[in-house]
């Protein structure tokens, strides 16, 4: 058995992990994993998938214990992956409560109605693609497309009788188009950081793989949209649904008010947090002016006063959302939603996920099990391959996107510079694999917002993220043909590597969470 070293004053250093070490507990979580999907199908993250990550934690901590690692060192992890995920908890609980009072004060209804009259379904997939890609390049931010016009048009899907999934992944795709191209995206903005690469060379660069993608993705929801069945929304139907809506609720262009100031919030770069609570609370503001009949009418206790009635039917929008009782059972699904508790079961996938991602990063496991790649990646094809392989592989065993754009960068960077690779070639890399594949997993950050924000399971959805499939798809087969690879020229110097930036703080990734404008 192997002595562990020691520090001057004789305590002990745990040992490096070894390739094994590395392997057990992310191939065992990998496998719980693919088990919950297996047995519960869309309900794998409902608790399930929560399980099998806390256990692959566990796993790896026991990995830690043997190469003596302290448990307080591995707490720290933990506390770290958890702190690393406020941020996002926060704008989800938020996101809840906005899509409480939204439906409450008459928003999304208005946006239904409205929709339903604009929005033609055979060109609705395509439309709601086009219109989420050019409000997220202006906001930076595809969390904040998702939960505000993603949720209208989610409604005014169902209310045209189209695919929610099918929606929930032009949505997405629309999202991540501006959530890579947007110089005022978060990720759009780390990933040159991480690869030291200049911000507009990074997104000049990407136009290469995201345009395409975008223009396969908008033909691909053309012909789902062309091809539907020609029995949906029939002007009865949709005349009826908006009958049904403003028998309910005032229907005013006024209650468009509290989306626009939303993304003007946005625009400016104000962060998500207090942008989308004070989008919720501008939903009580409106319901107590328009929509006071249903306030009075979610409270149900004829004892209280009318002014206490009022207090405590907003107060239940924020924390439970919306009950409809229209008499119509489609339209009461549709609009029986929100609530900061419809978020609590994705918080709980959220905060096991970064328990594990915590764990095996503070231990180095995905970083000493990735580095075998490095060793095999003697071309510049199998590096760049590598690179997008190591950001989805992050993405999953992690759950955290911010982690699938640095870790790789961390890794990658030195022999990208050895090799005199431009860095636009890593940051394109990094945003094509870690970017792009968070929503499309369900216990990543990303993946489990989607899917409560928009109502649609993630594993339901993600067939149908054309633009995020396609654009990882693009972003290989370049690799192989050594498309767009840009070489330095020779008077360009890489980086020393004494000049290359860690992780060993997290203050990258830390002061990342702290200056984003919008997760996502």
């Amino acid at each position: 058995m192997a002595f562990l070293s020691r520090h001057e004053d004789g305590s002990t250093l745990p040992r490096a992990p070894g390739m094994l070490d590395a392997l057990f507990p992310i191939v065992a979580v990998i496998v719980m994993l693919a088990l919950s999907v297996t047995l519960f199908g869309a309900d794998s993250s409902a608790g399930p998938t929560q399980i099998a990550l806390i256990m692959g934690a566990m796993l790896a901590a026991v990995v830690g214990l043997k190469n003596g690692h302290q448990w307080q060192a591995i707490e720290e992890g933990i506390n770290r992956g958890i702190h690393l995920s406020l941020g996002a908890i926060l704008i989800l609980l938020s996101v809840g409560a906005m899509i409480g009072t939204w439906t409450l004060g008459g928003v999304v209804p208005t946006m239904i109605y409205y929709g339903l009259e604009i929005l033609s379904p055979h060109y609705f997939y395509a439309t709601a693609c086009l219109l989420c890609a050019l409000v997220s390049v202006s906001v930076g931010s595809s969390w904040t497309v998702a939960g505000t016009i993603g949720i209208g048009l989610i409604g005014i899907a169902n209310g045209l009788g189209l695919s929610s999934a099918i929606t929930a992944g032009a949505i997405i795709s629309g999202g991540y188009f501006g959530d890579k191209m947007s110089p005022l995206s978060d990720t759009t903005n780390l990933a040159p950081a991480s690869a030291e690469a200049e911000l507009f060379a990074h997104i000049r660069h990407m136009l290469w793989t995201t345009t395409p993608s975008l223009i396969l993705a908008l033909v691909l929801f053309l012909i789902l949209g062309l091809g539907g069945p020609e029995h949906v929304a029939t002007p009865e139907r949709i005349t009826a649904i908006q009958q049904t809506l403003s028998d309910h609720f005032t229907i005013s262009a006024w209650l468009l008010l509290p989306l626009l100031a939303l993304l003007i919030m946005a625009w400016r770069q104000m962060p998500a947090f207090p942008t989308i609570f004070i989008g919720a609370m501008l939903g009580v503001v409106f319901a107590l002016i328009f929509q006071r009949e249903a306030v009075i009418g979610l409270a149900d206790t004829p004892s209280l006063g009318h002014a206490m009635a009022l207090l405590k039917g907003s107060w239940i929008a924020l924390y439970d959302g919306y009950s409809a009782h229209t008499g119509n059972e489609a339209i009461d699904a549709l609009l029986t939603n929100g609530g900061m508790a419809s978020m609590l079961t994705t918080v709980w996938l959220i905060l096991s996920a970064m328990t594990f991602g915590g764990v095996i990063e503070r231990l180095g496991l995905l970083e000493r099990a990735v580095s075998g790649l490095l060793r095999v990646a003697r071309s510049t094809s199998s590096l760049i391959l590598s690179t997008l392989a190591t950001g989805l592989a992050t993405n999953i065993v992690t759950g955290d996107q911010y982690l699938s754009v640095v870790l790789p960068g961390r890794i990658y960077k030195a022999e990208f510079q050895r090799r005199r690779l431009k860095p636009v070639n890593l940051s394109r890399a990094l945003e094509d694999s870690g970017t792009i594949t968070s929503p499309l997993i369900p216990w990543n950050s990303c993946g489990a917002y989607m899917a409560a924000t928009l109502g649609v399971a993630t594993l339901s959805y993600a067939p149908f993220a054309f633009f995020n499939l396609i654009n990882l798809g693009i972003a290989v087969l370049y690799a192989l043909i050594g498309f767009r690879v840009t070489r330095m020229s020779d008077d360009e110097q890489p980086t020393s590597d004494a000049e290359l930036p860690t992780l060993s703080d997290g203050q990258i990734i830390d002061d990342q969470y702290e200056s984003s404008t919008g997760r996502g």
